[in-house]
C-alpha cells in the first residue's frame, strides 16, 4: 500500500486465522468492505497463475473453503490499527481468463454473525427477559472472541413459566433481531477493537457523541472529500398511531398518537421536518399495559431521517478512517445542510497504492445545532 496506511490480513481455519502467507500477501488485488447498520460484508480478490500456491496447494487443500474460513483485515493509519472486517467467507469464485496473469480468485463473506444464522433451533425460554435470552445465546459464540454488550429494553416484562414461555423457532440472529425490532433496537457485531475480537452490540441505536474528524467540501484547501451531496426527502417521516382497549371497559379503542421523536437520538437539525405520512399502527389492542408501552417506545426509536447525504473521500487526504455508526461533522455545504450527521454506512475500496471509501449519512432536519464542526 502507500506510506500513510498499512493493510494487515488474517486468513485460515476457524476460530483462530493466521497471518496470511506472503505469496497470498503478493497476490492481493483488491479488498471491499462495507459496514452498515445491520450487517457486515467483504470481497477479496487475488490474481492467480497456473503455477502459483493458490492454484497448485491452497485451493485444493480447502484453505478458502466457505464456512469454516475466518478473515480478519486491519488497517494501520498513521501508526493506528484499525480492524474493519472480522468475518467468515461465505462464497468462493473462480475466475479463469485467456491473458497470462489475468485469473482471479474472489473470496465473498459476511461478518461473525452469518455463524449464528447457519442452524435452526427450537429452544425454550422460561422465566427469562429478553437479556437474559440474548447473553445465554451468545455465550456460544464466546470462542471466536465475541463480546456481548447487551442493553436491556426500557420495559422489561418476565413471563410466569406456569402461564406462558417464549420459544426460540429459527436461527439465533433471526431470534434475536425480531426481539430487537419489538423494543426499536439494533443487533449488530463491531469488529475490534483487536484482532480476532467483535462487540455483539444489543441496545439502542445510540449515536455516539464523539465526533470524527469533519469532512470538508468546497474549502479550497481544507477539502478532504472528493465528493459529497444531499438530499432533502418530505416523506421519510411518519405519525404512527396506536389504538389500546381502555382500562375501564376494555372495548372502546383509544387512539394514541407517537411521538416522532427518538429519545436516544438528539436532534443534530435546528429545524426539523414535520412528518408528512400518517401510519396505524396494527395488532396493538390487546396488548398488556407493557407490551404496548415497549411497543410505543420500539416505534420511537424507529423514527426516519429526513436528510440523507452520499460521497466518496480518500483515506491518504482524510487522514483517518471513517467509521459508520458515529457521528461527523460537516462543513462548506452551506447553511442549510452543514453541521453535525450520523454515519450510516462506510465501503472501504482498498487497491495497492489506493484507499478510498464511500459513506451514506443522515441527518433529522436543516440548519446545524452546534457553531462549528470538529476539524
Amino acid at each position: 500500500m502507500f506510506d500513510a496506511v498499512h493493510l494487515t490480513l488474517f486468513i485460515g481455519p476457524l476460530p483462530a486465522p493466521m497471518l496470511a502467507p506472503l505469496p497470498l500477501t503478493e497476490a492481493l488485488q483488491s479488498v471491499e468492505v462495507n459496514s452498515s447498520k445491520d450487517r457486515s460484508g467483504f470481497q477479496i480478490k487475488f490474481t492467480v497463475g497456473k503455477n502459483s500456491p493458490i492454484q497448485l496447494a491452497l485451493l485444493p487443500a480447502g484453505f478458502f473453503d466457505p464456512i469454516i474460513t475466518r478473515v480478519v483485515l486491519v488497517a494501520t493509519v498513521m501508526g493506528i490499527p484499525n480492524v474493519i472486517m472480522d468475518g467468515v467467507v461465505t462464497r468462493q469464485e473462480m475466475q479463469p481468463s485467456n491473458e497470462p496473469g489475468k485469473s482471479t480468485l474472489t473470496l465473498t463473506g459476511e461478518d461473525l454473525s452469518i455463524l449464528m444464522d447457519v442452524v435452526e433451533l427450537r429452544v425454550p425460554y422460561p422465566a427469562m427477559s429478553d437479556a437474559v435470552r440474548i447473553n445465554v445465546i451468545l455465550a456460544k459464540y464466546a470462542m471466536f472472541g465475541v463480546v456481548p454488550v447487551v442493553i436491556p429494553p426500557p420495559v422489561v416484562s418476565t413471563d410466569s413459566p406456569t402461564d406462558r414461555f417464549d420459544t426460540q423457532d429459527g436461527t439465533d440472529r433471526e431470534y434475536i433481531k425480531a426481539l430487537a425490532a419489538q423494543s426499536g433496537y439494533v443487533f449488530y457485531l463491531e469488529p475490534g477493537p483487536a484482532p480476532l475480537q467483535s462487540i455483539a452490540y444489543f441496545g439502542p441505536d445510540v449515536r455516539i457523541p464523539f465526533p470524527q474528524s469533519a469532512l470538508f467540501v468546497n474549502s479550497d484547501a481544507s477539502t478532504n472529500v472528493e465528493s459529497l451531496n444531499f438530499s432533502l426527502d418530505g416523506l421519510a417521516k411518519k405519525q404512527i398511531i396506536m389504538f389500546i382497549y381502555d382500562p375501564a371497559t376494555k372495548k372502546i379503542p383509544i387512539p394514541v398518537p407517537i411521538p416522532d421523536l427518538s429519545p436516544f437520538h438528539p436532534p443534530l437539525g435546528l429545524r426539523q421536518t414535520p412528518p408528512a405520512k400518517i401510519k396505524f399502527a396494527q395488532n396493538t389492542t390487546r396488548l398488556s399495559t407493557a407490551e404496548a408501552a415497549k411497543r410505543a417506545f420500539g416505534y420511537m426509536l424507529e423514527s426516519a431521517d429526513a436528510i440523507s447525504g452520499s460521497g466518496s473521500l480518500n483515506v491518504a487526504t482524510y487522514g483517518a478512517i471513517l467509521r459508520a455508526r458515529m457521528l461527523v461533522g460537516v462543513s462548506g455545504a452551506g447553511f442549510a445542510y452543514d453541521g453535525m450527521y450520523y454515519v450510516d454506512s462506510v465501503t472501504h475500496n482498498i487497491k495497492r497504492g489506493e484507499y478510498k471509501q464511500n459513506f451514506q449519512l443522515s441527518r433529522d432536519g436543516l440548519i446545524s445545532q452546534t457553531p462549528a464542526v470538529v476539524p
